[in-house]
């Protein structure tokens, strides 16, 4: 009988839950995660001051003539022409949307819901690829429509995902077709 005495004597509840202290790491842990993002934003905003130099956007003109081609996709963003991984986002061309692009004789039109629209004259259109990647994302080789354009003293990259990839390729050859027939008719006059 002394054991049993002995042996419930000995037994011990279990350590409650210090909320207090659960609660304190639980807070400092969501202030760490706010100031992170805090951090991460006011990179943003500083990028965007260091491209301060870039020109307003162009608008699109009021008859940008026959329509060539259309595009519903996405717009990724764009980037230093070359360097993928260098994000413009002045003006808000680091703004990824939903887009939907239109060729014209007068050039490329660019309209995305719930960011800036902007439109890249023919003269300005310097080349189109097919790639796999632009700042944030990559995906499989040619799943990216990149669009290569002057503004102001910059080339930029942009890039596009159609909804149908398959018209991607159409697309390189169509502005392909386009820059090399203003270069031709620039030179000729």
């Amino acid at each position: 009988m002394t054991s049993l005495v002995q042996l419930a004597a000995e037994k011990e509840s279990a350590d409650v839950t210090d909320w207090a202290a659960r609660l304190g790491w639980v807070v400092g842990l969501l202030l760490f995660i706010a100031l992170v993002y805090w951090l991460m934003r006011e990179g943003w905003k500083w990028r965007g001051t260091l491209q301060g130099d870039l020109p307003e956007l162009p608008a699109a003109p009021d008859e940008p003539g026959p329509v060539r081609l259309e595009l519903s996709g996405r717009y990724h963003g764009s980037t230093t022409a070359g360097q993928w991984l260098d994000r413009i986002v002045a003006h808000g061309l680091g703004t990824r949307s939903r887009v939907e692009l239109t060729l014209t004789d007068a050039g490329l039109d660019v309209v995305r819901p719930g960011a800036a629209d902007f439109f890249v004259p023919v003269a300005q259109l310097r080349g189109a690829r097919l790639d796999k990647g632009i700042a944030g994302k990559v995906l499989a080789e040619g799943g990216l429509l990149i669009v290569t354009w002057e503004h102001g003293e910059k080339l930029i990259d942009s890039g596009f995902r159609s909804d149908h990839a398959a018209e991607q390729a159409e697309w390189v050859e169509t502005i392909t077709t386009m820059i090399n027939t203003a270069t031709t008719e620039g030179t000729a006059r």
